[in-house]
């Protein structure tokens, strides 16, 4: 782990009371993560089929952002570069599995921005899939800075979108609805459902929720048995479209995860606390190519290049909205570019708390104020070891560099401003540019015991 600081160590030193200016009160932060959603499935970034009203409207009152990218292109790396602002050449968790097919959990000295927050006195939840620790581990969210769970801590128990059981902190809850054929809890519900109550019960003092949905995720197992993985309730405004059955019930799982955003705003505003409150949306990878559905029906990747697993724009760059009326200008759209890295830094400068030592993420509140930031990152990096093999990125101003499924394979150089589709390789009339871009992908990473790379 590159921290400096000791777990421990970290922890005494947050033991001081946090002084915070008045001119920049402490806000609530509300975390909403979606799982697979593609950054052109919104009505906001230029989505035609699919209505998402709700999330548009959160654009229009707040900051929509054009060039955020997600912490990895799959599910379990990205989360864990949320939570401790590691990218994935320093994270403890670099792959849904590692080398050796297993899951890799978080560990007593990880550091998360749980842990940051709740020692500034916040009161901490995460509500939705986990994926960084199985029950029985130090992982789980409740070992991690979080006062309270209730989700899914594995990723492939989260894509049931009828689960048969949940978890409630560290204890297994039996869904007697869903047992058998029975479908009577939807997913979605059940996490929208805690994470109303959380608010009731929280709104009374400053609070980080984590809101880590499952939608528009297929349920990969039916996609696997009947080519169909998306088991929504039903259809709603899409059951007339002649579209394949996988089609409808995509947009019905985004429509889903819109309409729930929909309801946490509405929630905060009832509460009398939305202008205390930071809401920041975004999505954990691209959008999948899973069997049944293409992401190219509804070009949820928009004009990017791939999707879910690979390492071009389409897998990693990603949906973002942030919005804290009366304090992030309405109606803003930002080029700045940043990733999953900088979530942790910005939460805790929020907060008036300690970064931690050694983490890869720079703030980005001062962007969220349409103000640039005293010091911007050299480059954002990515690697990834899945059954594709071993894929690294690095984007360094307008430039990135993809080498892919190899350590020996040879870099691809794009340049983003001209050509943000990655169709033109221009890595053999670029030769200094091309020897600067694989010294990065040399330094940025440090080996892993759990992801060797030969």
């Amino acid at each position: 782990m590159s921290t400096d600081w000791s777990r421990r160590e970290f922890l005494r030193a947050l033991t001081a009371p946090v002084v915070v200016p008045a001119a920049a009160p402490r806000p609530n932060i509300v975390l909403i993560l979606a799982d697979d959603l593609g950054i052109a499935d919104l009505g906001c970034y230029g989505q035609k089929l699919i209505a998402t009203p709700n999330l548009d409207r959160m654009a229009a009152e707040g900051v929509r952002f054009e060039a955020a990218y997600a912490g990895s292109s799959v599910c379990a790396p990205s989360r864990c570069v949320l939570m401790t602002g590691l990218h994935t050449g320093h994270a403890r968790i670099r792959d849904n599995h590692n080398y050796r097919g297993r899951r890799v959990s978080l560990r007593p000295d990880d550091i998360t921005v749980a842990e940051v927050l709740k020692q500034a006195g916040y009161r901490t939840a995460v509500i939705g899939k986990w994926g960084l620790g199985e029950a029985g581990t130090h992982g789980v969210p409740t070992r991690q800075g979080f006062d309270e769970f209730y989700g899914f801590l594995n990723q492939d128990h989260a894509s049931e979108f009828y689960p048969r059981h949940i978890w409630d902190n560290e204890t297994e809850i039996i869904l007697n609805g869903n047992q058998g054929t029975k479908r009577t809890h939807f997913a979605q519900d059940l996490l929208t459902e805690r994470a109303l109550d959380f608010l009731d019960r929280a709104a009374d003092r400053t609070f980080f929720l984590y809101l880590a949905y499952t939608m528009p995720h297929a349920d990969s197992e039916l996609a696997r048995d009947t080519g169909d993985g998306f088991p929504v309730p039903d259809y709603g405004p899409y059951a007339g479209r002649d579209w394949p059955a996988p089609a409808k019930g995509y947009a019905a799982a985004v429509s889903a995860l819109d309409r729930d955003v929909g309801r946490i705003l509405e929630h905060l505003r009832r509460l009398g606390i939305e202008s205390q409150t930071l809401v920041l949306f975004t999505s954990d990878n691209g959008p999948a190519n899973v069997r049944g559905h293409s992401p190219e029906f509804f070009s949820s990747a928009g004009p990017y290049r791939g999707h879910k697993g690979q390492l071009y724009e389409g897998g990693i760059r990603v949906p973002a909205i942030a919005r804290w009326p009366g304090r992030i200008p309405a109606g803003r759209v930002s080029s700045e570019v940043w990733s999953f890295v900088d979530f942790l830094p910005l939460a805790a400068e929020l907060a008036g708390a300690e970064t931690p030592s050694g983490i890869d993420g720079v703030s980005l509140a001062p962007v969220l104020f349409g103000r640039r930031r005293p010091r911007e990152p050299e480059y954002l990096y990515w690697e990834s070891h899945g059954g594709k093999g071993f894929w690294q990125a690095a984007r360094m101003g307008r430039w990135k560099a993809v080498r892919r499924k190899s350590l020996k394979a040879p870099l691809e150089l794009y340049d983003l401003e001209t050509d943000p589709g990655e169709t033109r390789n221009l890595a053999a009339g670029e030769p200094q540019l091309l020897r600067r871009m694989e010294e990065i992908l040399r330094a940025a990473r440090t080996d892993s015991p759990d992801y060797p790379v030969s």
